[in-house]
Protein backbone atom coordinates (compact mmCIF):
# COMPACT_ATOMS: atom_id res chain seq x y z
CA UNK A 1 0.00 0.00 0.00
CA UNK A 2 1.59 3.13 -0.74
CA UNK A 3 1.05 4.13 3.25
CA UNK A 4 3.63 1.83 4.25
CA UNK A 5 6.00 2.41 1.02
CA UNK A 6 6.94 5.87 2.06
CA UNK A 7 8.17 5.22 5.45
CA UNK A 8 10.14 2.35 4.15
CA UNK A 9 11.97 4.65 1.29
CA UNK A 10 12.65 6.85 4.12
CA UNK A 11 14.16 4.19 6.45
CA UNK A 12 16.33 2.96 3.33
CA UNK A 13 17.85 6.44 3.28
CA UNK A 14 18.50 6.82 6.96
CA UNK A 15 20.33 3.50 6.84
CA UNK A 16 21.99 4.65 3.64
CA UNK A 17 23.16 8.03 4.69
CA UNK A 18 24.60 6.30 8.07
CA UNK A 19 26.40 3.42 6.05
CA UNK A 20 27.71 6.62 3.87
CA UNK A 21 29.18 8.39 7.27
CA UNK A 22 30.63 4.93 8.67
CA UNK A 23 32.21 4.36 5.50
CA UNK A 24 33.70 8.07 4.20
CA UNK A 25 35.14 7.59 8.09
CA UNK A 26 36.25 4.56 8.91
CA UNK A 27 36.66 2.72 5.41
CA UNK A 28 35.29 0.39 3.59
CA UNK A 29 36.92 -2.13 5.51
CA UNK A 30 36.37 -0.42 8.45
CA UNK A 31 32.30 -0.63 7.99
CA UNK A 32 30.27 -3.11 9.82
CA UNK A 33 26.49 -3.82 9.59
CA UNK A 34 27.01 -3.04 13.37
CA UNK A 35 28.35 0.44 13.05
CA UNK A 36 25.77 1.21 10.08
CA UNK A 37 22.96 -0.02 12.40
CA UNK A 38 24.43 2.34 15.30
CA UNK A 39 24.98 5.38 13.34
CA UNK A 40 21.44 5.06 11.61
CA UNK A 41 19.68 4.39 15.68
CA UNK A 42 18.06 0.99 14.14
CA UNK A 43 18.41 -2.46 14.82
CA UNK A 44 21.32 -4.52 12.82
CA UNK A 45 18.09 -7.00 11.71
CA UNK A 46 16.71 -3.78 9.82
CA UNK A 47 19.36 -2.82 8.00
CA UNK A 48 19.50 -6.24 6.67
CA UNK A 49 16.20 -6.26 6.01
CA UNK A 50 16.74 -3.59 3.91
CA UNK A 51 19.66 -4.60 2.11
CA UNK A 52 19.63 -7.93 2.74
CA UNK A 53 23.56 -8.47 2.91
CA UNK A 54 26.78 -6.13 3.31
CA UNK A 55 27.62 -6.39 -0.16
CA UNK A 56 24.46 -4.62 -1.14
CA UNK A 57 24.95 -2.08 1.31
CA UNK A 58 28.41 -1.55 0.54
CA UNK A 59 26.88 -0.86 -3.51
CA UNK A 60 24.62 1.34 -2.72
CA UNK A 61 26.93 3.36 -1.37
CA UNK A 62 29.12 3.73 -3.70
CA UNK A 63 26.35 4.55 -6.37
CA UNK A 64 25.02 7.39 -3.97
CA UNK A 65 28.66 8.04 -3.75
CA UNK A 66 29.11 8.64 -7.83
CA UNK A 67 25.61 10.29 -8.33
CA UNK A 68 26.26 12.92 -5.57
CA UNK A 69 30.15 13.13 -6.43
CA UNK A 70 31.34 12.73 -9.76
CA UNK A 71 27.97 14.40 -11.58
CA UNK A 72 28.91 17.92 -13.46
CA UNK A 73 26.60 20.14 -12.85
CA UNK A 74 27.00 23.91 -14.69
CA UNK A 75 25.21 26.84 -12.90
CA UNK A 76 23.74 29.64 -15.06
CA UNK A 77 26.47 31.91 -14.08
CA UNK A 78 28.89 29.63 -15.41
CA UNK A 79 26.84 28.40 -18.41
CA UNK A 80 26.40 32.42 -19.59
CA UNK A 81 29.83 33.44 -19.85
CA UNK A 82 30.70 34.72 -23.40
CA UNK A 83 34.39 33.75 -23.50
CA UNK A 84 34.63 29.73 -24.12
CA UNK A 85 38.23 30.48 -22.61
CA UNK A 86 37.21 32.18 -19.29
CA UNK A 87 34.02 29.89 -19.15
CA UNK A 88 36.60 26.59 -19.23
CA UNK A 89 38.61 28.31 -16.48
CA UNK A 90 35.63 29.26 -14.64
CA UNK A 91 34.39 25.76 -14.37
CA UNK A 92 37.44 23.81 -13.91
CA UNK A 93 37.65 26.16 -10.86
CA UNK A 94 34.33 25.69 -9.58
CA UNK A 95 34.62 21.84 -9.59
CA UNK A 96 38.27 22.20 -8.08
CA UNK A 97 36.95 23.73 -4.99
CA UNK A 98 33.97 21.64 -4.49
CA UNK A 99 35.95 18.54 -4.76
CA UNK A 100 38.73 19.74 -2.49
CA UNK A 101 36.13 20.71 -0.46
CA UNK A 102 35.19 17.42 0.60
CA UNK A 103 38.22 15.20 1.32
CA UNK A 104 36.19 12.28 3.02
CA UNK A 105 33.73 11.60 -0.42
CA UNK A 106 38.00 12.19 -2.15
CA UNK A 107 39.09 9.45 0.23
CA UNK A 108 35.90 7.06 -0.32
CA UNK A 109 36.38 7.08 -3.90
CA UNK A 110 39.70 6.30 -3.71
CA UNK A 111 38.77 3.28 -1.39
CA UNK A 112 36.75 1.83 -3.74
CA UNK A 113 39.25 2.24 -6.47
CA UNK A 114 41.17 0.25 -4.56
CA UNK A 115 38.32 -2.17 -3.76
CA UNK A 116 37.79 -2.37 -7.77
CA UNK A 117 41.53 -3.79 -7.96
CA UNK A 118 39.63 -7.33 -7.04
CA UNK A 119 35.86 -6.26 -7.54
CA UNK A 120 34.89 -6.15 -11.44
CA UNK A 121 31.83 -5.04 -10.50
CA UNK A 122 32.80 -2.22 -8.47
CA UNK A 123 35.70 -1.46 -11.38
CA UNK A 124 32.80 -1.28 -13.81
CA UNK A 125 30.87 1.05 -11.73
CA UNK A 126 33.50 3.15 -11.32
CA UNK A 127 35.01 3.53 -14.58
CA UNK A 128 31.37 3.97 -16.46
CA UNK A 129 30.78 6.72 -13.78
CA UNK A 130 34.22 8.54 -14.41
CA UNK A 131 33.75 8.40 -18.10
CA UNK A 132 30.53 10.23 -18.11
CA UNK A 133 31.79 12.68 -16.07
CA UNK A 134 34.66 13.20 -18.42
CA UNK A 135 32.14 13.61 -21.26
CA UNK A 136 30.35 16.12 -19.63
CA UNK A 137 33.37 18.35 -20.09
CA UNK A 138 33.45 17.53 -24.08
CA UNK A 139 30.83 20.51 -25.00
CA UNK A 140 33.04 22.98 -23.21
CA UNK A 141 36.37 21.91 -24.13
CA UNK A 142 35.29 21.48 -27.68
CA UNK A 143 33.94 25.09 -27.67
CA UNK A 144 37.58 26.55 -26.01
CA UNK A 145 39.52 24.52 -29.27
CA UNK A 146 36.75 26.01 -31.76
CA UNK A 147 37.82 29.54 -30.26
CA UNK A 148 41.48 29.13 -30.08
CA UNK A 149 42.50 26.89 -32.77
CA UNK A 150 45.96 28.09 -33.29
CA UNK A 151 46.41 27.73 -29.63
CA UNK A 152 45.03 24.03 -29.65
CA UNK A 153 45.99 22.68 -32.85
CA UNK A 154 46.02 18.86 -32.63
CA UNK A 155 44.35 18.61 -29.81
CA UNK A 156 40.92 17.26 -29.46
CA UNK A 157 37.86 17.92 -27.41
CA UNK A 158 38.09 14.75 -25.67
CA UNK A 159 41.95 15.20 -24.77
CA UNK A 160 41.66 18.51 -23.24
CA UNK A 161 38.23 17.41 -21.24
CA UNK A 162 40.26 14.74 -19.90
CA UNK A 163 43.53 17.22 -19.41
CA UNK A 164 40.37 19.28 -16.96
CA UNK A 165 39.50 16.48 -15.09
CA UNK A 166 42.83 15.91 -14.54
CA UNK A 167 44.04 18.77 -12.91
CA UNK A 168 40.41 18.50 -10.75
CA UNK A 169 41.37 15.20 -9.58
CA UNK A 170 45.34 16.22 -8.82
CA UNK A 171 43.25 19.21 -6.70
CA UNK A 172 41.42 16.79 -5.13
CA UNK A 173 43.76 14.24 -4.21
CA UNK A 174 46.32 17.33 -2.99
CA UNK A 175 43.76 18.33 -0.62
CA UNK A 176 43.35 14.90 0.95
CA UNK A 177 47.32 14.21 1.45
CA UNK A 178 47.44 17.78 2.91
CA UNK A 179 44.52 19.24 4.07
CA UNK A 180 46.25 21.65 6.86
CA UNK A 181 49.10 22.32 4.63
CA UNK A 182 47.03 21.99 1.43
CA UNK A 183 46.48 25.96 -0.32
CA UNK A 184 43.43 25.73 -3.28
CA UNK A 185 44.01 29.55 -4.29
CA UNK A 186 48.03 28.83 -4.57
CA UNK A 187 46.68 25.88 -6.64
CA UNK A 188 44.04 27.78 -8.19
CA UNK A 189 46.12 30.48 -9.45
CA UNK A 190 48.64 28.20 -11.16
CA UNK A 191 46.05 25.99 -12.78
CA UNK A 192 45.03 29.49 -14.37
CA UNK A 193 48.30 29.95 -15.28
CA UNK A 194 48.44 26.60 -17.40
CA UNK A 195 45.93 27.52 -18.79
CA UNK A 196 45.37 30.92 -19.75
CA UNK A 197 48.64 32.51 -19.89
CA UNK A 198 49.78 29.83 -22.77
CA UNK A 199 47.04 30.77 -24.68
CA UNK A 200 46.14 34.04 -26.56
CA UNK A 201 48.80 36.57 -25.37
CA UNK A 202 46.75 39.69 -24.86
CA UNK A 203 43.76 37.58 -22.89
CA UNK A 204 43.54 38.21 -19.45
CA UNK A 205 41.53 35.79 -17.10
CA UNK A 206 39.17 38.15 -14.85
CA UNK A 207 40.83 35.41 -12.10
CA UNK A 208 44.05 36.84 -12.63
CA UNK A 209 43.29 40.18 -13.05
Amino acid sequence: MPGTKAPEAERKEQILAAAFDVAAHEGLEGMTILQVSRAAGLSPGLVMFHFKTKRALVLAVLDHLLTTTTVLRVPPEVSSIASPAERWVELLRREMQRFSGEPLRIRLTFDFWAAGIRDQEVADRLRAEFARYRKAFLPFAASVIQAMPDRFAGATAKGLAAVGVSMIKGCAVQAMIAPDHFDIDSYLVAVEGLLWRMGSASARSPGLA
